[in-house]
């Protein structure tokens, strides 16, 4: 499990496609102190890390992503100095500072515009019919690992604000129109709805 509070900003060193797909990706994590097989999200994707090290570039980590991951992520576009968003899993005792994120993403969001708002920016994003539902004015929504509030939603459309410590600390502040982000909706939405699907079906029958 994962906050949405990311840590890190990590880079693609390198791709290799044998059976799953291998990313190299170069941190500032210390290494050492990450066990083979502990998950680290990467952009909002729970990924296992199969080997890690330090060479004279810095800490890097390999994870390997299957073909149902890249098809379901924008993992399919990572290549070599792609930067990601990383938030190592949450321990027991740990502050829960974003809400509760599975690192299971469950689809892609598409930047329709990006507004200065102070000194704030305004993203409204697109999100696929199957998932809008779940998405609600001040509930919470997971984008490309980060937990962000939700504004405002008019049909598949919400918007969010990313404040100057986020467009920093993220790569969400060079996010441009049209470009696809990992969209998790909020897991209690994804209850609340089948409760009350399971009502409705329970009430026809």
């Amino acid at each position: 499990m994962f906050t949405g509070i990311i840590t890190d900003i990590g880079v693609v060193r390198s791709v290799e496609t044998r059976g799953d797909t291998r990313f190299v990706i170069g941190c500032t994590y210390d290494t050492s102190r990450i066990a083979t097989g502990a998950s680290i999200a990467c952009s909002g994707c729970c990924l296992t890390v199969t080997d890690k090290g330090r060479d004279a570039t810095g800490d890097w980590f390999a994870v390997d992503a299957s073909a149902e991951t890249l098809s379901l992520t924008t993992a399919q576009h990572w290549h070599a100095g792609t930067r990601l968003n990383l938030e190592r899993a949450l321990k027991v005792g740990d502050e829960l500072g974003g809400h509760i994120v599975s690192g299971h993403v469950d689809g892609t969001a598409r930047v329709v515009s990006a507004t200065p708002e102070g000194d704030s920016l305004r993203f409204v994003f697109v999100a696929p019919d199957a998932l809008a539902k779940f998405i609600a004015p001040k509930g919470s929504v997971t984008l490309d690992g980060a937990s962000l509030t939700v504004n405002a939603v008019d049909g598949p459309q919400f918007g969010v604000n990313i404040i100057p410590h986020t467009q920093t600390e993220t790569t969400l502040g060079a996010l441009t129109p049209e470009t696809a982000v990992n969209l998790e909706i909020d897991v209690l939405a994804r209850y609340v709805a089948r409760l009350d699907e399971t009502r409705a079906g329970r009430q026809e029958t």
